[in-house]
């Protein structure tokens, strides 16, 4: 855990208090914590936004966190553990179906975000700052450049199903280059449109439908696609 380095080891949300909120309030600390160090990162990362947005006072929030280094420290732990138990140990990697492994990993996702809306983009945070101690950390954060395991999805996968007049490694080369951009579109979706007004049975219909649609152009004529 990164919090070796400040001698943190084991204490968790306690460190924060914030086991003594309810579990609503912690959500809206979190989530407002989230999004103020993926949009604005750490150097510039307001602790008065967090707290407008999490609907507290400044000081109240001081009690919970401490201070804004203790928060961001807590909050790589806290999403390497999230995308660890709720995504990487869900996942059904020997299933053979690269298609229905992809859906699985994108709804998935969307199961995560319901929750923390800035996971996957404070996750991905990789500017420098000011302080050596924090870009030490996010220097072990980006040391694993493939969170989400796309390589791993792609691997031992059936390839029965493909087209026979195209090259399968070229197939997964497209297929890979595919799924990123559409992946940057949903995120994008996530980005720009306010929590209340995200409809995520629209977005799991448009996840289906879309790899519905990619395996009619990779797959043989006939093959069936079971959601």
């Amino acid at each position: 855990m990164y919090y070796d380095d400040i001698n943190l080891i084991g204490q968790r949300s306690d460190i924060l208090n914030i086991s003594n909120l309810d579990t609503e309030r912690q959500q809206l600390i979190l989530n407002s914590a989230l999004k103020e160090f993926a949009t604005q990162g750490y150097d510039h990362a307001s602790t008065n936004e967090i707290a407008k947005n999490a609907g507290i006072s400044k000081a109240l929030m001081f009690h919970y966190i401490q201070n804004k280094e203790t928060l961001f420290l807590y909050l790589i732990d806290y999403c390497k553990d999230k995308i660890n138990t709720e995504y990487l140990e869900k996942m059904t990697f020997d299933e053979p179906d690269i298609f229905k492994r992809l859906q699985q990993s994108f709804l998935l996702q969307i199961d995560l975000m319901k929750e923390h809306p800035w996971i996957f983009d404070f996750n991905k945070l990789s500017v420098n700052t000011k302080s050596k101690h924090i870009n030490s950390v996010i220097q072990k954060q980006l040391s694993n450049n493939d969170p989400l395991c796309f390589q791993k999805i792609f691997e031992n996968t059936s390839e029965t199903n493909f087209r026979k007049d195209l090259s399968v490694d070229r197939c997964k080369q497209l297929i890979l280059s595919n799924v990123l951009g559409f992946s940057n579109q949903i995120l994008e979706i996530l980005r720009v449109t306010e929590y209340a007004n995200l409809d995520f049975n629209e977005l799991i219909d448009s996840i289906i439908l879309y790899f519905k649609d990619l395996r009619t152009i990779f797959c043989n004529t006939g093959d069936t696609y079971d959601v």
